[in-house]
């Protein structure tokens, strides 16, 4: 298996599929690189190197019990850049995920990137607050943070037949075993590592990092994502991207890289390939 180890010696893993031009995959809360195979296996056949790695705390990374915030998330992503010497990137962002790359290109700019893109991301804020009264209330969050206490295995299958594929609108959107990988994956992040993520995905400001986006860059968000509202995420992070291209999926979930995989495959592909 692959590792590489950060400056506070987390070992962070990663799954390199394919040769060709780089992309680098972040995924959601709580999962791991495991939620990216569908689009990495497809990448990975059609010309491109796929890059997909296990925030810490998550998957087969150290279950460190610092470093549970959106600095170190960022920072980690920038020692697996730096440990591969990564040029010419795109930089893909799932959920949480989309936060880290974001933060990524707040904090280590773009130097290394040639696009960038957002798929049901949390940024620019999902958090309610004075000057973001749109986001959600903090009750919502603490919500989650009670549920992970009392019984996070429940909370995760929960969502899974919920709200993340949108089952609960739409009865099929995702399969049992779509829904049992969710889960599975989910268990496999370290308690505190999950608990403080929540924090980390809802609480953190990127609007001051989205500004720094110098790169092409598409936004992808579905009008029924019921995690990261359709307003509060993606249509709010495209608004702050210079000339970011963004694109609707009318009556997606949030898990709409799986319940919309065809679909996304073949949009990243076709933006993939405005870059040589």
């Amino acid at each position: 298996m692959s590792f590489v180890t950060t400056k506070d010696g987390t070992e962070i893993f990663y799954k390199d599929w394919g040769t060709g031009r780089p992309v680098v995959m972040a995924h959601g809360w709580p999962l791991n690189s495991d939620s990216w195979e569908s689009q990495q296996f497809f990448l990975a056949g059609n010309g491109y190197r796929a890059i997909a790695h296990d925030r810490r705390g998550h998957g087969k990374s150290t279950q460190t019990w610092d470093g549970n915030e959106m600095d170190t998330y960022a920072d980690d992503l920038a020692a697996l850049m730096d440990a591969l010497d990564l040029t010419n990137v795109t930089l893909m962002g799932f959920s949480t995920g989309g936060g880290e790359i974001t933060r990524y290109i707040g904090r280590h700019g773009t130097s290394r990137l040639a696009q960038a893109v957002l798929i049901s991301a949390v940024p620019p804020l999902m958090l309610k607050t004075d000057d973001n009264p749109g986001g959600v209330p903090i009750d919502v969050f603490d919500g989650l943070r009670e549920s992970s206490l009392a019984d996070r295995a429940q909370l995760y299958r929960d969502l899974a037949s919920g709200p993340f594929f949108g089952n609960n609108k739409n009865p099929g959107a995702a399969s049992e075993g779509v829904q049992m990988s969710f889960v599975t994956q989910s268990l496999a992040s370290g308690h505190r590592n999950a608990f403080e993520s929540i924090a980390a995905f809802s609480a953190t400001d990127f609007r001051e990092d989205l500004k720094k986006f110098d790169v092409p860059t598409l936004v992808i968000h579905g009008t029924e994502d019921q995690i990261v509202p359709f307003e509060v995420g993606g249509k709010a992070s495209s608004a702050l991207i210079d000339g970011a291209e963004f694109k609707a999926y009318e009556g997606a979930p949030h898990g709409l890289a799986d319940t919309h995989k065809e679909r996304l495959n073949n949009d990243l592909l076709e933006f993939l390939k405005t870059v040589s």
